[in-house]
């Protein structure tokens, strides 16, 4: 039977794995080259924006806006609490202090919980649009114009949505992107930073310029990563969950692949392996992916529909799928349980269905990520926490059919009935 995964490579097509396994045979192209320009100059003219600076990671990106706006020690960074600890270290390695505002219904930054937060310290905020769906940039905006703030889109989970048909990404000072193995295109890792101001712009530029490339072994991670994922590690998972445990965790282990979010990030630290250059061969990955980013957000939106017809009566859903002036990208379908949700992930796994992406528990993920560390006073977000606990992401990427959307809402309905 096939392992049905949230974020073990999800967005990987047989082009894309064919195009990995080519680029490790030639690793003359794995560094410089002018796949680095042609996806920066895809963004530009994709978002309309005059700087679009790559990078290896989206907190890297996040990095370099922050050094841009010069943000320093005990300066203030707002952002909302759900969100995860790359969003977060960058900050800390400024020397800055993280602000974190509870969310609203959408499960992103409340703008009445924004104004309680802001000090005479506060110089920006960053707003996440969580899982795809569109902050309340209008009253955002507002808020931060009055209060001489910097906005920063975080834009990891929402490439392609948009906010009054306007591209999200392009409300504020700068934005980053982030194409990690489960976000909305992926080559495994990769960032960008973008803006329409010249004086950012340019301080973008020197400090990319600054940068060493990523070491050769750390391109060779992630260009075996998208074979091993999908040849190896999901076939194991098809056949037992211990299987593919055991295989993935052997694979961790001997450092042949690397993980999401290493452990120093998870007690505030910031990896050595960030930030870098975007090495050659992954932007090649990622613009490959580019290519197909209508018809992946299409394939999302027809999920999330199709989701919310079904489940909507037995489950809280916080995202509906049509709504005047937003046009969101759904990475991620969210449904909310009453009560812990490791029960029925436990259920899950059992049927082969793997729903555990590392985005519950806690207002920072993942689950293990040290909140002492992030600077996060547990009590002060009650919302974020509440849903942190509630929160099940159901998959909506490529791989995913509608048939196995069905087995996923035909499991959840039943232990819906099987608990009332």
């Amino acid at each position: 039977m096939k392992a049905i995964s949230t974020s073990l490579s999800p967005n990987t097509e047989k082009d894309d794995i064919f195009l990995a396994l080519k680029l490790i045979f030639q690793p003359f192209n794995w560094k410089k080259g002018k796949g680095i320009g042609d996806l920066e100059e895809r963004f530009k003219k994709y978002l309309g924006v005059k700087y679009a600076i790559s990078f290896n990671s989206g907190r890297g990106a996040l990095l370099a806006i922050l050094d841009a706006l010069n943000i320093k020690e005990d300066d203030e960074v707002l952002l909302q609490a759900f969100t995860c600890n790359a969003a977060v270290n960058p900050i800390l390695a400024k020397g800055a202090n993280p602000v974190y505002v509870d969310i609203d219904e959408s499960l992103n930054l409340d703008p009445e919980e924004l104004k309680k937060k802001i000090t005479s310290k506060s110089k920006a905020v960053i707003i996440q649009h969580t899982f795809g769906w569109p902050a309340n940039l209008e009253e955002i905006l507002k808020i931060t114009k009055e209060n001489n703030l910097y906005l920063i889109e975080d834009c990891a989970h929402s490439l392609g949505a948009e906010y009054k048909r306007k591209k999200i990404g392009t409300f504020g000072q700068a934005a980053f992107f982030s194409f990690g193995r489960d976000k909305i295109i992926s080559s495994i890792f990769g960032g960008m930073a973008v803006t329409n101001d010249d004086e950012i712009g340019e301080k973008l530029k020197r400090f990319q310029e600054k940068l060493d490339f990523p070491s050769n072994f750390w391109i060779f991670q992630q260009l075996i990563h998208p074979l091993l994922a999908n040849y190896l590690v999901l076939p194991a998972y098809g056949i037992n969950q211990y299987l593919g445990r055991l295989i993935i965790g052997f694979f961790h282990f001997f450092k042949i692949l690397s993980k999401a979010v290493y452990r120093e990030e998870k007690i505030g630290g910031f990896s050595k392996y960030f930030p870098k250059k975007m090495p050659n061969a992954l932007a090649l990955l990622a613009e490959n992916q580019f290519k197909k980013l209508e018809r992946f957000n299409q394939h999302r939106k027809e999920l999330a529909k199709f989701y919310q017809e079904k489940l909507k009566k037995i489950f809280k859903i916080p995202f509906l799928t049509e709504k005047e002036d937003i046009l969101p990208t759904f990475m991620r379908f969210p449904i909310l349980i009453e009560g812990e949700t490791d029960e029925i992930l436990k259920e899950a796994r059992k049927k082969k269905i793997y729903l555990n992406d590392g985005w519950r528990k806690k207002p920072i993920v993942p689950p293990d990520t040290d909140l002492k560390k992030m600077k996060y006073i547990f009590g002060s977000c009650q919302k974020a926490e509440k849903i942190a606990n509630e929160i099940l992401n159901l998959p909506t990427h490529i791989n995913i059919s509608q048939k196995e959307a069905e087995k996923i809402i035909d499991f959840l309905i039943f232990y819906g009935n099987k608990r009332d």
